[in-house]
This record gives structure tokens, sequence and C-alpha cells, in this order.
């Protein structure tokens, strides 16, 4: 309570309207306590709670269900933590004598609950309602579950009353529980111990006694009849839930959490799929599974992955499914999934896949890509009666576009379809979204691949990269070596830089082309090429940025630098490290210790570090709620062996320091010009990525510098100071762009900016952080771009996807060069300050 000497006043009110049983006076005070102390009744506020310990037990019962009809009211003007934690302290000392219309009052409360305490109160007041009524309504039965099962103790009364509480079978709440409530008093005999024998699997797989007793169950109901039923309710998980709860007692939004009892039969009937499900599994079930594991993975603040349980038994039931919808789920999940403990699961489930059928994982990651239908490099035609739909894979984008009787174009799904074909529709649909997913799972592989260095026989490479329907998509976009020679698909063929066709190539070796090692000339060339051709690339390779030793480099020997003072959003990074193959550690602002962002690269025998640290000291301002770091500064890039001990730092910083084990020895870094020039580049190139992504400086919102104006510095410094690599790149391609644009007279680039002249003011967009100057004084014009990609770019071609940060600068520059027809009145007051 920010002032205790208002303590002894508000301990006279209480005991005033107490003594005078004024039950709407005492809760008004209650409130206005609540409000001033955040629910802290110890110390001083221990002098309210033992006044109101002393009243008669049914007075204490009344007014408990007064303050949850205050925190019940349509607009509470209270703290709602702080008066739950009252009404908690007030039922500690209720019994039996509680009259039964408050103790349903008060159970109904607890039943709106993510959890309640104390759960011996609980576990009394639920008894009473239980033997007067015979029964206790469904969402205070799961109330009770989920506060047995996330509290810490393993025993009591609530225990022992939950292991008698066998209705309803789920907890009410979740869209996919309540449709199998709904569902399983007509489904017949069987069922409702079927899905009690899902309630079991409690291990981290099912055992052989689990599953005979599974098969015998399933045989009963019937293995299709289960199929069919449980894939209609594994397809709403996720779902918003159908019924509110407050979470008094957790940091995070329990809106977006799973039930902690329901996840128990979740993860039961997603393993009795697998065991109702033929050995070829269909496209239904593997795309029901896929996505539960990327649904279960969803990142919950202050919670982490929804479930990660869950997801690792849908991957478990893949990894027991046959054929290829579940391996390209597999597959295509490898590629996505960055929770490390998954993905292990994931990995492991290929490796076996892999060694099953005498392949490399390469390959069976590059065989496991289905087709989708597609009959032609990214198209499909179905006909659904007199109407035709075409399935058409356009560089990322997939679309469905159709055509009517007379066979002209039409831009919504002819009624005639909706009505006669649903089904069919349906799948179109569905497959539709899967080459989405999958396009983008197949591109972040391929971009892994300059490392890999893959090599194929052409024959084998054509039919998996050049030919194949959908992988075809990317693989006709890139830049290929055939025995040395570059190519790329242009007009029906594989053709040199000058154009001309490449001969027969059976036989011959294909790698993925890279810029590294091949000289300005070449690059350029097949620069102009991909536009000459209207290639967009669905990432950087010609445009790819390569990075050598600087002099700095040379003279620090075994670390750099270059990328060292930055000031990263964590959370941002985290996710960024993730996708690009890193491993890293969220960083707690307590006393531990953590090892840097790693990369590891056992084709090589080398792993990669980057030094990193939290940034603040200042709990809730650099901090989450659950004590993450907002913010980490960034220090050293380095490379060791890949067995090499492992260094670690303190979380908010103090320098790092290899762990040696009993007997080891530690192990020095490897000096930088010992490493192969292509890991190098590679290597360094994602960091440049995380510090252009995730920094700070490149927030438009940040002018005053953050929390107490302490970033101002690096902020001005980072967004407008000498460019990266990266904007280095865009700098080259928006030279070539510029005088394409519609407003070209009015744009040039110049220096770190792209320069354009509006109307009312002229402009600098700098190239890096997409910050935006204005002249004739350099005052700061803050716009927050748009999230898409490349938002008002226009037709302006860019050969590449992936650089957010060029579509964001084009597009601020196409707005700016007719600063007159600006509307928006948050810009145009920044435009009219002079």
């Amino acid at each position: 309570m920010p002032a205790t000497s208002l303590y002894p006043e508000r301990v006279a009110a209480v005991r005033r309207y107490a003594a005078d049983d004024d039950l709407t006076g005492l809760v008004t005070e209650l409130a206005e306590i609540a409000r001033l102390n955040g629910g802290h009744w110890g110390h001083d506020g221990r002098r309210v709670t033992d006044v109101l310990d002393a009243l008669p037990e049914q007075r204490r019962a009344r007014l408990a269900t007064a303050l949850v009809e205050r925190l019940e009211a349509d607009d509470p003007a209270d703290d709602a933590g702080a008066l739950t934690a009252l009404v908690t302290i007030i039922v500690r000392h209720l019994g039996a004598d509680v009259p039964l219309a408050e103790t349903r009052r008060l159970l109904d409360h607890a039943a709106r609950q993510w959890t309640w305490w104390p759960p011996e109160q609980l576990a009394m007041l639920s008894r009473i309602v239980h033997q007067a009524d015979g029964a206790l309504p469904g969402p205070l039965v799961g109330s009770l579950r989920r506060t047995v099962l996330t509290g810490y103790q393993t025993s009591g009364p609530l225990h022992d009353l939950v292991r008698v509480l066998h209705e309803p079978l789920l907890n009410p709440g979740e869209a996919w529980a309540d449709q199998l409530l709904a569902e399983l008093p007509d489904l017949g005999a069987g069922w409702a111990e079927l899905v009690g024998h899902a309630l079991t699997a409690t291990a981290a797989r099912p055992t052989a006694r689990w599953e005979r007793r599974a098969g015998a169950l399933l045989d009963h109901v019937g293995a299709p009849a289960y199929r069919a039923a449980a894939l209609g309710w594994l397809a709403l998980v996720g779902r918003p839930r159908t019924a509110p709860v407050a979470a008094t007692y957790h940091p995070y939004d329990v809106a977006q959490a799973y039930d902690p009892f329901n996840a128990i039969a979740l993860r039961g009937l997603i393993w009795l799929l697998a065991v109702a499900t033929p050995a070829d599994a269909d496209a239904d079930s593997a795309r029901v599974l896929g996505r539960i594991v990327e649904t279960s993975l969803r990142k919950v603040a202050g919670l982490g992955p929804r479930n990660p349980k869950v997801a690792n038994a849908a991957v478990y039931a893949l990894a027991r499914l046959g054929g290829e919808h579940a391996l390209a789920q597999l597959a295509r999940l490898t590629a996505r999934v960055t929770y490390k403990g998954t993905l292990k699961e994931l990995n492991a489930a290929l490796d076996r896949r892999a060694e099953a059928l005498g392949l490399s994982r390469a390959e069976v990651e590059e065989l496991a890509v289905p087709t989708y239908g597609l009959t032609a490099v990214g198209h499909r035609t179905e006909t659904f009666g007199d109407a035709t739909a075409e399935l058409v894979v356009d560089g990322s984008a997939v679309a469905l576009r159709w055509r009517n009787a007379a066979g002209r174009p039409v831009r919504t799904v002819p009624a005639a379809v909706r009505r006669e074909h649903p089904e069919e529709l349906r799948e179109l649909k569905a497959a539709a979204k899967d080459v989405e997913k999958m396009l983008s799972a197949q591109a972040e592989r391929l971009d892994r691949q300059f490392l890999a260095q893959r090599r194929w026989r052409f024959d084998a490479w054509r039919g998996r990269y050049l030919d194949h329907p959908l992988v075809g998509t990317l693989g006709r976009r890139l830049i290929w070596q055939v025995d040395g020679v570059a190519c790329g698909w242009a007009d029906g063929a594989l053709r040199t830089v000058d154009d001309a066709p490449l001969g027969p190539a059976d036989g011959a070796t294909v790698t993925l082309w890279h810029p590294i090692g091949h000289d300005v000339a070449e690059v350029l060339a097949w620069r102009e090429w991909l536009e000459r051709h209207a290639v967009v690339q669905p990432f950087k390779q010609a445009h790819r940025e390569v990075y050598v030793l600087t002099a700095a480099e040379e003279r620090t020997g075994v670390y750099s630098n270059r990328f060292a003072a930055h000031v990263l959003r964590q959370h941002q990074f985290h996710a960024l490290a993730a996708v690009r193959g890193w491993r890293n550690r969220l960083r707690l602002m307590v006393d531990d210790t953590y090892p840097p962002a790693t990369r590891e690269l056992p084709e090589w025998g080398l792993r990669a570090e980057y030094w990193v640290e939290g940034a603040g000291d200042e709990y809730e301002v650099d901090t989450t709620e659950s004590g993450a770091y907002l913010r980490l500064v960034t220090d050293q890039v380095r490379f060791y062996p890949v067995r090499a001990p492992e260094n670690t730092a303190h979380a908010g910083g103090g320098g790092y320091e290899q762990w040696i084990g009993p007997g080891g020895d530690p192990v020095a870094p490897l000096a930088l010009d010992q490493i192969p020039p292509l890991v190098f580049s590679e290597v360094m190139r994602d960091v440049d990525l995380f510090v252009g992504v995730a920094s700070v400086g490149n927030d438009p919102t940040w002018q005053d510098g953050g929390p107490a104006g302490r970033y101002r510095e690096y902020w001005e410094s980072y967004g407008f100071g000498e460019l990266s690599a990266t904007a280095e790149t865009r700098r080259e391609l928006l030279g070539r762009l510029v005088p394409r644009l519609a407003v070209a007279d009015r744009c040039r680039v110049e220096g770190r900016f792209l320069t354009v002249r509006g109307d009312l003011r002229g402009y600098r967009i700098h190239l890096g952080s997409g910050n935006i100057l204005m002249t004739p004084n350099d005052e700061y014009l803050c716009i927050v771009p748009q999230q898409s990609v490349a938002a008002g770019t226009g037709d302006v071609f860019l050969p590449f996807e992936g650089d957010r940060m060029l579509g964001v600068i084009l597009s601020k520059a196409l707005m700016l060069a007719r600063d007159t027809e600006i509307t928006d009145p948050t810009i145009l007051s920044q435009l009219r300050r002079r």
C-alpha cells in the first residue's frame, strides 16, 4: 500500500461497517483498500483480514458472495486480482454451516476461474453441494481438476474428491471437448470407455499394454467410425475457448492455453488415431495431425508453447503412420518447428524413416514432398460439373481461379459447385492451404542448403527440383551449376547467363550456385539475367550478401566485433535465430548462466557462437511480467570445434568463459582466417539478419530512446549510421530500381539514403533502418509501416522475396513523393510542423 498511514482509518471504517452489518459499505471500503494495496493482504493488510476473520461464519459467507458479485459486475471499478485474493482469504475459515445458497454462489464463481484456492476449502464447499445435489456443474468440475493438476500438492481432500468425479468425462469450455461431449451420447456403447482410455495417456509414449487395450476398444466401436469422429474433434483443437475463464493466479492468458486435464485426453485420442489408421495415412489424418503440432507449439506470452506434450503426441502418431502424406507432414514440420524438444522428435522420426528406406536423410526430405494433385509445375485443373477450377502457384502465392460453364473467369466459387460438390471443394481448398505451407517450408529448407553442399546426379535433381510439380516452382527460380556451368530456367529450358540453352547433361553433377568465389562481373550478370527474365527468387541468391574478413577481424584474429554493441529485441531475435537453425535460450533476469546463441555445423566440424547478454536491470521495465529480458546487448562472433566445451555467461553480463568438466581442457577459439569462406560468410549473414530485423534502431517510435531515453544514442547511430552488408545490397538494387519508378524524377540514391522530393518537404530514407529525416533541418518523421511486407509498392519488380525492409522503403518513397495526397492526420501534423 503506497501510504500505510491510511490503514488506521481504513481499518476503523472496516470495523464500523462490519459492526453495523452494512454489507454495501463494507464491500465498497474493501474494494478501495484492494485498489490501494494491489492484493497485498499481509503486513498492514492483516489488520483488515483479522477483522473479517472475526465475523460470524454466515456473515463472512455473505461478504464473500457480495465480493464475488462485485467482481462479476459488468464494469468493475476495483482491482479484480486483489479482490479475488481477499475472497480466498475469507473462505479459508468457512465451515459446513454456510448456507447452501451462499455455497452455490461461491462455487459458481470458482467455476469461472482457471483454478481456485485454497484447495481444502474448495473441496469442503464442493462436497456440500455434491451431497445435496448428487452432482457438480461441469465448469466447476473443470476448475477442480485444473486446480489439482496445476498445484504443488500431490494429495489432500481436493485430490480425493476429484478422483470420484467422473462426469463430465472432459472439461467443458474448449471447442473440441464440447463437440465430443455433445456427440458422445449418440455414438453408442463403448465410446465413453474409449474416451476414458484416452484419459490414461499420461506417459511419454503409449505402452504395448495401452495399445492392446486401445485395439480391443477400437474393434468394438469400429476403427473407421472412430477415425471419422476423431478427425472432426481434432480439427477443432486450438480454437478459442467457448467459455471464458479468469486467470487470477497465472501470469499468462489462460484462454490461449490448453486445459491440462483435456490435454491428457487429447494425447490419448491422437494415439488412438494412430492405432485406428491404416498403414497408408489419408491426407486428412496427416493434415490434422500436422496442424495440431503447430497449434500446440504456438507461443503464449508468460507460458511458452501451449502444450509440447500434445505436439509430441501428434509427431508420434505421424511417425507411426505410413504413406506419403504423413511423411510430407514430418518433412514440412522439420523445416518449420523451432521448439527444441519437438524438433528432436521430428528429426528422430525422419532419421528412422530414412534408415528403413535405405536412403540419406536429405534424400528422404526431398522425396517426401507430395504433388498435391498438381499435374504440371505450379498448376492443377479440376472440373466440377460445368465449372473449372485452376490451382495456380505464382511465386510464393497460391491462388484458386474459377471459370463458369461459359468459360469466363469468375471471382467466387460458382453456387452450383458449392451446392453439388461440397466435399471435392473442401479437398481442393485444403490442398491449396497445404501447398502454401509446404512452399514456405521448402523455401526455408533450400535456403539452408548452401552450407549443406548437396550434390545431385542430373536425372535425380531434375525430377526433384526442376520438374517436380511443387518444388519446381522454387527450383526454376534459382541458379544452379551443372558440371560447373551456372544456369537458370527461362523460356522452357535451362540457360546460361548469356541465354544459351544448356546442352545434354545426363550423368552430370548439379550443385546450388552461391556468389562466393565468383567474380563481381559474373554476379552482376546473373542479377541482370533475373531482371531480364522477370525471375523473382524465393530468397536472396544472386543478390546474396558475401562477407569476407575485414582488417579489424584480421587484427583480432579469433573473434569478430562487426555486429557487437547492438540492442536487440530478445523475443524477436530468439524466434529468428530458431528459424535460421541457431540454438538459443531466452534469458531471464535471474542469477543464472546461459550459453551464447549457437549454430552447430557438424558437416564442417564447427560451432559458431554469437555472444549476447540481457540489457537493463529494472524488473517489468526491462523484462516481461514473467521476468524475461525484453532486450539484449550483442558482443562477439566466434568459431570453435563442434565438440569444444560450451561457453556460458551470467544472464545480465559479466563475460563468457568455458565450463570445463573434470579432466577436461579449455579449447581456444579458431582463427577466423582458418574458417572456410562459405561458412564464415553464411554465419555472418545470419548475424547481420538478426541485427537488421531485431534491432530497436528499426523502430520508428523509439525516437525518445526507449526506457528513460537510455538507448537514444544507439537508436540515432543505428537508424542513420553506416550501412550493413544487407543494406549495401539494398542500396545497389535500389540504384537499378529507382529509375523505373513512376516517381523516378523525384527520387535518387545518395550515400546511405534514398532521397525523395515531395511538394511539402524533402525526405531522406535511411537504407538500413527505413527511418526518415525531413529537409531542410533533418527533422525526424515517424511513419509506422503496415504489416504487409511490401505494402504500397505497386508494380515495382523485386528480384527476390524476403526483404521486408526493402518493401517498406519503397512504399514510403512512393507515398512521400506524393505528399500532398497524404490524408493520415498523424503524418500530416509532422509534415506541417516547422
